[in-house]
């Protein structure tokens, strides 16, 4: 016999065992599968009918609806007719001065002058030089000049805090040394 007979006739059985394997363990499995699926029974309760809510209707004209933003407008109006409860505020009417157009922390005070016995800073913007007196105003926070000495200028700016109302507080521009004096 040749070798490839031989093999043929090996593998034979071993053919013959696997196809005795096949399907029938999966249609036993299939078959219960059927029955449980047949003989469970869904339940779902069924969802409970929503709420209903009777809206409210204010009858009364002369009383304001609490969502109508002319309420909120009107008690804005009152607070701002207040001035808040520490009674400070800006004088919001007033000419601004040249000065208060620019930042506090971008203005240098370069030194002083006196004339007439009245003391000057002398305040330097970008390339501008400019002379200012106490009662002058300053910066973009209101402020006001309240003293000048020859290492500072001092003054008061009013902002507004975190809840809303106006409140004082102190700066001071301090002398800028030039570099050549430091040599």
């Amino acid at each position: 016999m040749n070798t490839l007979t031989l093999r043929l006739l090996m593998a034979l059985p071993l053919l013959a065992s696997l196809a005795g394997c096949g399907e029938s363990d999966v249609q036993e499995v299939r078959t219960w599968m059927k029955q449980v699926d047949a003989q469970t029974k869904v339940q779902v309760p069924p969802l409970a009918e929503p709420k209903t809510f009777i809206p409210f209707a204010y009858a009364r004209k002369d009383e304001l609806d609490p969502f109508n933003p002319n309420k909120l407008l009107a008690e804005l109006a009152k607070l701002a007719a207040a001035g808040g409860h520490n009674g400070i505020k800006p004088d919001t009417e007033r000419r601004k001065e040249l000065l208060e157009t620019f930042p506090l922390d971008t203005i240098k005070m370069v030194g002083t002058i006196e004339k007439k016995g009245v003391i000057y800073a002398v305040l330097q913007v970008d390339r501008a030089v400019h002379q200012v007196v106490v009662g002058q105003h300053l910066g973009q926070n209101f402020g006001r000049i309240t003293s000048i000495d020859d290492s500072a200028v001092s003054l008061k700016e009013i902002v507004q805090d975190a809840t809303g109302d106006w409140v004082e507080r102190v700066s001071k521009l301090e002398l800028q040394e030039s570099k050549e004096n430091t040599k």
